[in-house]
């Protein structure tokens, strides 16, 4: 995209569109709420519809695509060159940073730091810890607590864990509070940092390190949520979800066995969904754990209760009646133990 347009309340979402699929970046510098409103008009046009995941997939990243070329500036100061626009310099503040230069942003993208501060702000109620976690900005927020459940209630033995992969921390309190003595451990500084903001605040005294994959040394209990989906991410927030060909996966099933002390058990949390879409078998997967040397001590389940999931089972078709609403309809989450 080489071309800026500069453009206002004038312009229909039509327009903007074509202007877009011609190679267009557009600058929005009308009001801010008919801007919303263009962006959320584009979305729809541009709503996937393929009947498979991979088509799916592409569509959703054209739709990312031709979203993003819509642009706001900021000022020096975080402030919104639009009409009627918000203070958004405390979510940009947490987003971003300090500011120290004009530029411009993605509205969407805007619009996604915008809800993230609110978040925040607000936190996520976590009933296995009868408290709320308070994601930051580019960390996944634990709004399925099935796989909370899982972890709060699966039979413990040892007194040493590793939570790797932290994000929040929320499975770190979680086992913490059960009083095991946890080393959370996260490659994403944003997630150290939010890990320990939680962990503070929810009081149980937890070591949270930056590392890839593993803190040093060992652990009785090894717990960790990677991504479920064996798929590339489209955008950075994509990453908590998506697993290009398993690879976390497998580089922590080939690396467990050197962190975890004689006779503990690593704690693996995935949902089935790959499954149900055909991007990774069951076979696979207990492929993965044979090659890493872990056997299957038990596995516990549960069904996922985010309104997704429960859309999808009362009534598939009302979620686009793709190979992905039928996928949730069939979903479960499990936390299998390994020896």
């Amino acid at each position: 995209m080489n071309t800026l347009l500069v453009i206002d309340d004038a312009w229909s979402a039509s327009r903007a569109l074509r202007a877009i699929e011609q190679g267009s970046r557009l600058l929005w510098q009308g009001d801010w709420h008919n801007g919303r409103q263009v962006v959320a008009a584009i979305k729809r046009r541009l709503r996937p519809g393929g009947t498979d995941f991979g088509t799916y997939r592409r569509q959703r990243a054209r739709q990312a695509q031709a979203v993003n070329a819509v642009l706001v500036s900021l000022d020096s100061t975080d402030s919104i060159g639009a009409r009627r626009a918000p203070d958004v310099r405390p979510a940009c503040l947490e987003a971003y940073g300090e500011p120290t230069t004009d530029r411009l942003v993605a509205l969407q993208e805007l619009l996604g730091v915008i809800g993230a501060h609110q978040l925040r702000r607000r936190g996520v109620y976590v009933p296995a810890l009868d408290a709320r976690i308070h994601p930051h900005y580019g960390v996944f927020a634990p709004t399925r607590s099935e796989y909370v459940e899982l972890v709060a209630d699966a039979p413990l033995n040892g007194r040493t864990a590793f939570d790797v992969g932290t994000g929040t921390g929320v499975l770190a309190a979680v086992l913490a509070r059960r009083g095991l003595a946890v080393t959370a451990a996260d490659n994403n500084l944003r997630a150290v940092a939010c890990a320990r903001d939680n962990l503070a605040r929810l009081g149980p005294a937890v070591d949270v390190v930056c590392a890839d994959l593993f803190p040093p040394g060992r652990a009785e209990l090894i717990v960790c949520n990677p991504p479920w989906i064996p798929a590339r991410a489209i955008s950075a927030l994509d990453h908590a979800v998506y697993d290009e060909d398993s690879r976390m996966l497998s580089r922590f099933l080939a690396g467990a066995r050197d962190h975890l002390e004689p006779g503990g058990e690593v704690w693996l949390i995935l949902s089935d969904l790959a499954e149900h879409l055909g991007l990774r078998s069951r076979g696979e997967l207990l492929e993965l754990f044979e090659r890493s040397g872990l056997k299957i001590a038990g596995r516990s389940d549960a069904v996922p209760t985010h309104p997704r999931a429960q859309a999808a089972r009362e009534e598939p078709s009302a979620d686009r009646g793709d190979s992905l609403a039928a996928a949730r309809a069939l979903e479960v989450t499990s936390l299998w133990r390994l020896r």
